[in-house]
This record gives structure tokens, C-alpha cells and sequence, in this order.
């Protein structure tokens, strides 16, 4: 059973403890990248913490570990834990002021331009999402069936020195079990490059998408047409309501009730294969150090694709 904040707060364990790997890393890249700006946008963030929070990095540079947040002035165990589920979870839908949705009209979101018809003749998508420990992809035809979902885990990649022929072996390798269609979407990579310390993080990003790039649109030589576009993290947020600020939160819950209505619904927003439901419900309870963030993501990316530039 998972723990509540407050007896996160209460027993005062190491913070390092009581998170996985996965949400650690969803914890750091926001106090780490986000500017104060958008730091003091989260509630428990406004005045002095978001202000110590700037200070604290161009002192000590990246937070390293949940447990080196503490050491920020004004920065409690009770609120660090409170700061930490705000991050994770999204905030009551109802305390929100209504969401406008994305204009839909010039499609800006998604690079390269394409034409509209082009967008709105789409039968059949792989959404793309991935990190420096996994990517994951979610294949999706205009009925709203997921036909495949899946992820793999690199172990290679940021350890040691870097090797270009590694990301030719590991994203060819992916690339081969990516199914065909129509487009394939990649989550844009919006790490701050205010932060020289994430230098390496936005290499690795880059090369892969540069890849993905590369090795999915093999016939733009023959036909100049883009297959593989770029998706703001960011829109995919606002258009599931789990933006804190200017930050994204998890998407776990939400893809867990899009389980769940695929079952208990007869309009659901998207349908699974019924012998995959089980399989599926599986991947995403959180146990030990695996969140898998980057599966939901894939997913609701390409919900977000769909209700946002076909229908």
C-alpha cells in the first residue's frame, strides 16, 4: 500500500527512500530545470521557496538526490514531502480555473508543418516518448484502438564514455519493432539550456530524436514528406489538465482510468484489446523503482494527437 504524505512526513525517512527512481527523476527535472517563474506558479513554491530553490542551484549547482532538497533555507521535511506529491500528482481538477483548450485552427504544436489534410486523412499513428533509462511507444489507428504498447529499458546510454556506435545499435534496434504507419510522433525534448549541467541530458536527447528523425522518414529523398513529427511536451499536458505551472506532472492515473473506461464505458476514449487489458493494468501498478512514465506518456500523446489535429 502506498504511503500517504503525510506519513511520508511524519516518519521523516530519507527522501530517497520513500520515491522510486521514476519519480525521483520526475522530481528533479522540474526543481532543476523549471525557472523561478514557473517554480513559484506551484502553491506550495510561492515567495521565498521558489526564490531559494534559483539560489540554490547557481550556488551548488543540480539538485543530485530527494534528500539534498532539504538543505534549501526554508525547506522543512513535511513541506519538502507535500512539494514532492504536488509534483507527482495533478492538482483538483476543481480548484482549477476551466482549461482552454488548444486551438486546433494553425495546428502549431506539431513541427514540421504539416498540411491539414494530410493530418485529418490519418489512419494510423506510433507516438514516441523517451528518456535517458527508456522509450516507449503507443500505436494507435483512427478508431482509438491501441494495437501495440510497449516499452524498452537502454542500459547504456549516459554511463561512461560517449559511443556513437552504441545509439546506432540500441535505436536501430527499436526502430525494428516500431509497426508502420501513417506518422510517428515524438515527444519534444524541453530541457532548459539555461542549465549547463544538463548539457549531457539534452545531448542524448537531441541524438535520438536526430535518429528517430533519421531512420523513420528513409523515403523523404523520394517524396518531401515529413512522417515523423515533434509534439510539445507541454500541449499534452494542458490538454489532460496535469500541468503545475509550466511543468508536466505524472500522467499514471490518468492512463490507469483510461484502462478502466475502456472496460466500463461503451464510448470509451480509447480501446484496448481485451486480452491485453490485464496485461497492461499490470505494467502500470508502480512497484519497486518501475513508474513507467514513459509508457503513459506515449499514450496520452497520442490521445492528445488525435483529438487535437485529426478529429
Amino acid at each position: 500500500m502506498e504511503e500517504s504524505a503525510e506519513g511520508r512526513a511524519e516518519t521523516e525517512e530519507s527522501l530517497n527512500a520513500a520515491y522510486t527512481d521514476e519519480e525521483a527523476d520526475t522530481i528533479l527535472h522540474v526543481l532543476n530545470t523549471a525557472p523561478q517563474s514557473e517554480l513559484a506558479a506551484i502553491k506550495l513554491l510561492r515567495g521565498k521557496k521558489s526564490a531559494s530553490i534559483v539560489q540554490y542551484r547557481e550556488q551548488h549547482g543540480p539538485f543530485l538526490d530527494l534528500d539534498s532538497v532539504v538543505q534549501v533555507p526554508h525547506f522543512k521535511h513535511k513541506i519538502t514531502v507535500k512539494v514532492f506529491d504536488s509534483i507527482l500528482s495533478p492538482v483538483d481538477k476543481d480548484a482549477k480555473k476551466e482549461r482552454r483548450p488548444e486551438s486546433r485552427s494553425s495546428v502549431r504544436f506539431i513541427k514540421p508543418d504539416v498540411p491539414t489534410e494530410r493530418l485529418q486523412a490519418t489512419e494510423s499513428i506510433v507516438s514516441i516518448v523517451f528518456g535517458i533509462k527508456k522509450i516507449a511507444w503507443a500505436h494507435v489507428s483512427r478508431s482509438m484502438m491501441v494495437h501495440d504498447w510497449q516499452q524498452q529499458e537502454w542500459y547504456r546510454f549516459m554511463k561512461g564514455p560517449y559511443f556513437a556506435h552504441m545509439y546506432l545499435e540500441d535505436v536501430s534496434a527499436v526502430v525494428s519493432k516500431l509497426p508502420v504507419a501513417d506518422f510517428y510522433v515524438l515527444e519534444k525534448p524541453g530541457i532548459s539550456l539555461q542549465n549547463t549541467s544538463l548539457f549531457p541530458v539534452m545531448l542524448h536527447m537531441r541524438t535520438v530524436e536526430a535518429m528517430l528523425y533519421a531512420m523513420l522518414n528513409m523515403q523523404y529523398e523520394a517524396d518531401g514528406e515529413h512522417r515523423v513529427l515533434s509534439m510539445a511536451r507541454s500541449t499534452v499536458g494542458k490538454h489532460f489538465d496535469i500541468m503545475v505551472g509550466e511543468s508536466r506532472t505524472s500522467g499514471l492515473e490518468i492512463a490507469k482510468q483510461l484502462l478502466t473506461h475502456s472496460v466500463s464505458q461503451e464510448e470509451p476514449r480509447v480501446r484496448f484489446p481485451q486480452d491485453a487489458i490485464f496485461h497492461y493494468r499490470n505494467h502500470l501498478q508502480p512497484r519497486g523503482q518501475n513508474r513507467n512514465e514513459e509508457l503513459c506518456d506515449a499514450l496520452l500523446q497520442a490521445i492528445a494527437f488525435y483529438e487535437l489535429a485529426v478529429f
